[in-house]
């Protein structure tokens, strides 16, 4: 079992940046795969990043590609995600996820999830 909860959301302008953390527990979590998912309203969880569990690989959808970084920090339990020059399209809540297998960009693949943080972006 691994528990993440996840905090840094908020209320921004367009351009501006914001960071997300993810605090993940749980017994070795961190051979897990951690990452990112939004969902704006009316629409699917769709993938933002994802890092495996010894930080060797990282994926990033397109759209996000050049603003985004993802990093981990498995001695502080956390994975991050740096988010800058937000655009109005990034609004969503943001969730934290882990995965136990292979890597997939489906969200129905990945095992456990945070409560999600807001994230808006005001033009």
């Amino acid at each position: 079992q691994v528990q993440l909860v996840e905090s840094g959301g908020g209320l921004v302008q367009a351009g501006d940046s914001l960071r997300l953390s993810c605090a993940a527990s749980g017994h070795t979590y961190t051979r897990y795969t951690l990452g990112w998912f939004r969902q704006a309203p009316g629409k699917e969880r769709e993938f933002v990043a994802a890092i495996l569990w010894n930080g060797g690989r990282i994926y990033y959808t397109d759209s996000v590609k050049g603003r985004f970084t993802i990093s981990r920090d498995n001695a502080k339990n956390t994975v991050y995600l740096q988010m800058n020059s937000l655009k109005p399209e990034d609004t969503a809540v943001y969730y934290c996820g882990a995965e136990s297998g292979s890597f997939s960009r489906n969200y129905a693949g990945w095992d456990y999830w945070g409560q999600g943080t807001q994230v808006t972006v005001s033009s």
